[in-house]
């Protein structure tokens, strides 16, 4: 019986990370998911290719009654091995610094030997230390060597800002050296993060403007034209050891604007208070279907459910591709600027084949899968990334459904926030 599921979910075409079915609906569906298995979709119990092909996230998922191999053969997916280009970064920080539209070589040489101490702290004893040292001693020639050109790259207006900034980062790798010197390892990540959040900062600072125009048909839409940062308390009900956990998460809206905006906007319309966590199957926790009949956001203006397009930004594109899968678009090798990574990659659910449905539900991927490998990742270019869990992502994986969550609130970026449609009444 295995091989022949897995021989049937092999054959499988896209994943099917769809919203969750409105809540009205959901009895059954619940019970299903508090029995362990879920038997109205695919299982990544039976298959484990089927965990990626078809997770469940999907909004009118199938009933009990229908069949659960029902979908129609697509072309078989090239082979994921193309889209390899080195080892993958999983970082959340470093995927977002490197998100950022800029280009200047001079800060980049600063970057990565700073991120380097974290593969070097992996050694046994105190050769971790040795590997540090030269970290340090590269980052801080690359600082000495580039700094006249990391100020050229800072935006005219916060160039004093930046410059402030590239003090404090002297200084502080002047003090992990003396860390180093001291041999006191566990004092070397804090410092190491301190530093590359200078450094992020002074990447942010290069940023001058909003780099591209959206569409006009989604121009009115909420659009985050830069990054917020929000704070998304839960409580966790079942866990002795958790009881109210804050998960700091970074929208980036220079890569995902209308999505992030959406999902701002709504923030900020208290739309996310007081809900459920709706699915955690180890794979995902995902959130976002209100009460009642419908599966999104309805605008109260419209009285209609509000959609947004997939929005994904390719790789040395200067704007993103809207409503087409890379795969749609023949775009196999490309490389999506903000990939799923990450623990705690954030992205939209939507329906399986309507690729602009994206409403408010959203999703956090937890693991990867045969077919979820970082840097090899059927669900890029597909699902629209638009965040990363910066802090406690660890603790995605004690969420469990039913968890609530208390308040998301944005701490950060609200006045990149253009149109904000919860400032109208009504």
């Amino acid at each position: 019986m295995a091989a022949a599921l897995a021989s049937s979910c092999c054959c499988c075409s896209r994943p099917s990370l769809r919203p969750l079915p409105a809540r009205g609906r959901r009895a059954v569906a619940r019970c299903a998911l508090a029995g362990g298995e879920k038997k109205n979709s695919f299982s990544w119990k039976e298959c484990a290719i089927s965990v990626a092909l078809s997770v469940g996230l999907i909004s009118g998922a199938p009933t009990l009654g229908s069949s659960a191999y029902a979908s129609p053969l697509e072309p078989v997916l090239p082979d994921v091995s193309v889209l390899i280009s080195g080892p993958p970064i999983k970082d959340p920080g470093a995927l977002l610094r490197y998100a950022l539209p800029i280009d200047n070589k001079a800060i980049r040489e600063v970057q990565k030997p700073l991120e380097d101490i974290t593969d070097s702290l992996k050694v046994a004893g105190v050769r971790a230390l040795d590997s540090v040292e030269r970290n340090v001693k590269q980052a801080s020639r690359a600082l000495e060597n580039g700094r006249g050109l990391i100020l050229d790259g800072l935006s005219e207006s916060k160039r004093a800002n930046g410059e402030e900034l590239l003090d404090k980062l002297a200084v502080g790798l002047d003090e992990l050296q003396r860390i180093v010197e001291d041999k006191n390892r566990d004092a070397v990540a804090p410092k190491q993060k301190e530093l590359l959040q200078y450094v992020g900062n002074v990447e942010e600072d290069m940023v001058d403007g909003f780099p591209y125009e959206i569409p006009e048909e989604y121009s009115n839409m909420p659009l985050l034209k830069g990054r917020a940062t929000v704070d998304m308390k839960v409580k966790i009900k079942d866990n002795p050891n958790i009881e109210d956990c804050v998960f700091r998460i970074v929208l980036d809206g220079y890569n995902a604007p209308v999505t992030a905006g959406n999902f701002v906007d709504l923030v900020e319309r208290k739309f996310y208070d007081g809900m459920e966590i709706q699915r955690a199957d180890g794979f995902v926790v995902q959130t976002g279907d209100p009460e009642g009949p419908a599966e999104g956001f309805i605008d109260p203006s419209t009285g209609k459910i509000r959609t947004v397009p997939l929005e994904i930004m390719v790789d040395g594109d200067k704007a993103p591709v809207y409503g087409e899968t890379l795969e749609e678009l023949g775009r196999y090798k490309a490389q999506t600027k903000l990939p799923f990574n990450a623990f705690g990659t954030m992205a939209m659910a939507r329906e399986e084949f309507d690729d602009n449905s994206a409403s408010s539900q959203v999703f956090w991927l937890l693991k990867e899968s045969e077919l979820t490998p970082s840097n090899a990742n059927i669900l890029d270019g597909r699902y629209a990334v638009f965040g990363y869990v910066t802090e406690n992502e660890d603790f995605l994986a004690d969420v469990k459904v039913g968890d609530v969550i208390e308040s998301i609130q944005v701490v950060s970026g609200l006045d990149n926030l253009a149109n904000p449609s919860y400032k109208i009444a009504g």
